[in-house]
């Protein structure tokens, strides 16, 4: 059984210095109120463009966000790497919809899988398909509205910017998330997924949809995915998360009048997760697999799975996924116990990365209990090494 609270392993990498710096951070983000207030803030610094790079950058900013340029996370990487650690380095830049920021992030996605090619400290590449166009134009092409020719030529566009990251990826060997996004969206990214599984995926699995498991309806689509894999002789690259868009969509569906995709519970969720790990390693020859959760039952169930079938730690089929700054104890434990861990690791510059900032914080807020956990066991390790000297 992997012991998740063990502290030592999970906070070996970080001096006493970060300690108390990531417990000052997640003592101020625990409060819902000191969130919020520092949200308005935020957005309103952003939008007189206020410079806000000197609260940020030594705080929030150093403890979720790698640095602003991929460069930039070279050594973190090869740090993380001497703990038995992956990398996914995401390009987080958010805020920008005019053509030349569609066209910049496009650029800086293909450079992201060009430096993975042959970084063994990389594990993936990364891209979120609204990046990659209006996303007026994606929700009514997904929605099956009337495009204008303009939106056609967006979504023309947009195909062949998503096929050119296949592609690259492709060619250079790097297996490459496709991230999921709100469900307004998310049909277009489905099919144009699918076709290039079918494609590029036929020894191994380069490309990866992304499934959120909060959705009820996405484990009967694993089902229909796994039979076309088996159909067209292909492997299926899975993402699961469980879900980062629950209450707008709840409120989308209540206006728009269409039934709520979301699960009824947090139960039904962690049930829907888990029946899908589940059926993944049942059928681990047409499937290799990302698991990205911070809860420490669906790790710990994806590891006994593992070992019921007979898959080592270490096969490179199945890996085990937290964002940067979260869950340390079940990263740095994971990989202690010679499970492949890849950690999430956001770049971009403080002004175009704050959007993602805020979430996070907001996240470890709702979370019920997320900060308090992280916290306490910061704690825990800070009183541990006091005991020790």
């Amino acid at each position: 059984m992997i012991d998740f609270t063990n502290t030592q392993i999970a906070f070996e990498s970080k001096n006493d210095r970060d300690l108390q710096r990531a417990r000052l951070l997640f003592e101020a983000i625990r409060s819902p109120f000191m969130v919020k207030c520092c949200k308005v803030a935020s957005l309103t610094a952003l939008k007189i463009h206020f410079p806000v790079a000197w609260a940020v950058k030594p705080t929030i900013y150093r403890h979720f966000v790698g640095g602003e340029t991929l460069e930039d996370c070279t050594q973190l990487s090869k740090e993380l790497m001497k703990y038995g650690v992956y990398s996914i380095l995401d390009y987080s830049a958010e805020g920008g919809n005019k053509d030349s920021d569609i066209m910049h992030t496009f650029t800086e996605i293909l450079h992201s899988i060009d430096y993975a090619m042959g970084n063994r400290n990389i594990a993936y590449a990364v891209f979120k398909p609204t990046a990659l166009t209006h996303e007026e134009s994606l929700r009514k092409y997904s929605e099956g509205e009337e495009l204008t020719q303009k939106e056609s030529e967006d979504i023309e566009h947009w195909k062949e910017c998503f096929e050119a990251l296949c592609k690259r990826a492709f060619d250079a060997d790097v297996r490459l998330l496709v991230d999921a996004e709100d469900v307004c969206f998310q049909d277009a990214i489905d099919k144009f997924t699918d076709e290039m599984m079918r494609k590029y995926n036929s020894k191994r699995a380069i490309v990866f949809t992304t499934f959120q498991m909060y959705r009820h309806d996405r484990y009967a689509y694993l089902e229909r995915l796994y039979n076309d894999a088996v159909e067209n002789n292909y492997i299926v690259g899975m993402k699961f998360v469980r879900g980062a868009y629950m209450e707008e969509e709840r409120l989308r569906a209540q206006k728009m009048g269409y039934p709520d995709p979301i699960c009824a519970t947090k139960e039904d969720t962690d049930n829907n997760y888990n029946a899908g790990l589940q059926c993944v390693i049942e059928h681990i020859d047409h499937f290799e697999l990302f698991s990205g959760s911070h809860n420490e039952e669906s790790n710990r169930y994806l590891a006994s799975i593992m070992k019921e079938h007979g898959i080592a730690n270490d096969d490179k089929r199945v890996f085990f996924a937290q964002l940067y700054g979260m869950s340390d104890n079940i990263s740095y434990n994971l990989a202690k116990d010679g499970y492949n861990v890849v950690k999430y690791i956001p770049y971009a510059p403080v002004n175009k990365v704050l959007p993602y900032l805020i979430r996070r914080a907001e996240e470890n807020t709702a979370m019920v209990g997320q900060s308090t956990r992280e916290l306490n066991m910061i704690r825990s390790e800070i009183m541990r090494r006091k005991q020790m000297n």
